[in-house]
């Protein structure tokens, strides 16, 4: 009789789920308040996962909860089977998502953030139609106020008064130039930045970009002039490419030929920014348009690979 094959051991995906979720929202309160269990029991959990493979993989810091090399090597791949998990089961319980949502972006973050998160929302949820709407922050305002828009993500500082915006993101605002133009070295500094407010009736239309950039030199006593007004960080980037100004942006790919630039340029420091999420409220329970809510907040937490993102995605009120 020939000798038995070594038995394989299995991962549980509820003991994947508690560890992915602990190392993107960096705490274990949090994770056990998304999965409705005690810390403890979390804990449990983690102990439980670290004695089967044989490794630690969370470690503590003053940061908050990282993940230690081997949890590192964990992560991508427990993501992709949880997806998995979660796509199998929900392809034989639950009947195909159907209807449309209309999401507004303005274009940088539709460059740098949105393929990956619309890719794997179109795979699980193929019947889904999606209609993009990208454009600058203000005119996205105009059309969610209007019922355009079930979803917009936005700039901080561009929500409308009164509506709840959930902030997916925060992170450092960076300055931005050709390093083969020397333009930092100017007096006054040329400035490619977003359009200035043009309805002074409406001063929640006002660039927080645009506003960040030029306070932080005023207060440097450094002389600088808007030379390029662009609706777009595209159309930013392009007179930066062409040596013309400066910009600013969050932290991005940057086209070749741009670098980021700051204190060894004789540049101020910038504020940090943040991304917000506003729901139209009409909208909400809405399935289709909750699912892709869930997508777009999970997608910058993993897309940040936790070290701009906050420890999680926070709610608030304009």
């Amino acid at each position: 009789m020939a000798p038995l094959a070594p038995r394989t051991l299995g991962l549980d995906p509820d003991l994947l789920r508690a560890f992915v979720l602990i190392a993107e929202g960096g705490s274990f309160t949090r994770a056990a308040d998304r999965l409705g269990r005690t810390q403890s029991a979390v804990s449990m959990q983690i102990r439980r996962l670290e004695e089967l493979l044989g490794h630690p993989l969370l470690v503590r810091t003053p940061r908050g909860v990282q993940a230690t090399p081997q949890g590192a090597w964990l992560l991508d791949r427990a993501r992709d089977l949880l997806a998995l998990n979660d796509e199998i089961i929900g392809n034989f319980r639950a009947p195909p998502m159907v209807g449309s949502v209309r999401l507004g972006t303005p274009d940088d973050y539709a460059l740098n953030w949105l393929p990956t998160i619309l890719a794997r929302f179109a795979e699980a949820h193929p019947a889904v139609e999606l209609d993009v709407t990208c454009l600058n922050s203000d005119v996205l305002v105009d059309k969610f106020r209007d019922g355009q828009l079930d979803l917009t993500l936005v700039s901080e500082g561009q929500e409308p008064p009164g509506v709840q915006a959930q902030r997916i993101w925060r992170g450092p605002l960076r300055w931005v130039g050709s390093p083969a133009h020397g333009l930092h070295r100017r007096d006054p500094l040329p400035l490619a930045l977003s359009r200035p407010n043009e309805n002074p009736a409406r001063p929640d239309h006002a660039c927080a970009w645009r506003s960040a950039a030029l306070e932080a030199l005023q207060a440097a006593g450094r002389p600088a002039r808007v030379t390029y007004n662009s609706a777009t960080q595209t159309g930013c980037f392009t007179v930066a490419l062409a040596g013309l100004a400066l910009t600013v942006s969050t932290p991005t790919t940057l086209p070749l030929g741009l670098s980021w630039m700051g204190e060894a340029e004789g540049l101020p420091p910038l504020p940090d920014m943040g991304i917000l999420l506003l729901r139209q409220p009409a909208a909400r329970g809405v399935p289709a348009v909750d699912t892709l809510a869930e997508h777009i907040t999970e997608g910058f937490l993993r897309a940040s690979d936790g070290t701009l993102a906050l420890p999680a995605a926070a709610t608030i009120a304009a």
